[in-house]
């Protein structure tokens, strides 16, 4: 007597399919999704700093990147905001150099090195003259400041966001004479 023999898989003898079909298409679908995610990111980041009014004390969710594009006026409204600010609290240095008709601003910051300005802008919002300023740099992500100058005191008065710790602090800048 024979001993029974064991039944053999079917899908024994049918050949693997070959690896790299099955990797090219799964890398062709990271890449595409890779793709999709930066092409995203990039709109996102645009779409975030696209001009919108500026508040007057903004949140953390909205920290005033949504500053509206400056209208047409007069210089002169501008001028005066031209000079070096200390803010005291921490000898921190905001300078504008030049004010535009439009709005737009010449800015350096420095703690105590120069920090990266990425946009500042000031418009005028009934009788108050406004700043924004967006810094861009290692340690400052995004961080902005939002003020509105204080003709009788002098001084640039309103909300620091620090964009790392997701915080507001008030803040006061005198101008250094």
């Amino acid at each position: 007597m024979t001993k029974p023999q064991k039944k053999t898989k079917r899908n024994a003898n049918v050949p693997a399919t070959p690896a790299t079909g099955r990797g090219t298409l799964g890398l062709a679908v990271a890449a595409l999704a890779v793709a999709i995610l930066a092409a995203g990111g990039f709109w996102w980041s645009k779409g975030r700093h696209t001009d919108a009014p500026l508040a007057d004390a903004p949140t953390a969710g909205a920290n005033a990147t949504n500053l509206p594009a400056p209208g047409a006026t007069s210089n002169a409204r501008f001028e005066k905001l031209q000079g070096k600010w200390l803010r005291p609290d921490g000898g921190y240095i905001l300078e504008i150099r030049s004010a535009a008709a439009d709005g737009k601003l010449d800015v350096g910051y420095f703690n105590p090195r120069s920090i990266n300005v990425a946009k500042a802008v000031a418009l005028q919002d009934g009788q108050s003259v406004k700043v924004f300023v967006e810094l861009r740099d290692v340690n400052y992500p995004g961080s902005t400041y939002t003020l509105v100058y204080d003709a009788e005191r002098d001084q640039l008065n309103g909300i620091y966001f620090q964009a790392v710790q997701q915080q507001q602090f008030e803040v006061v800048f005198e101008r250094v004479k």
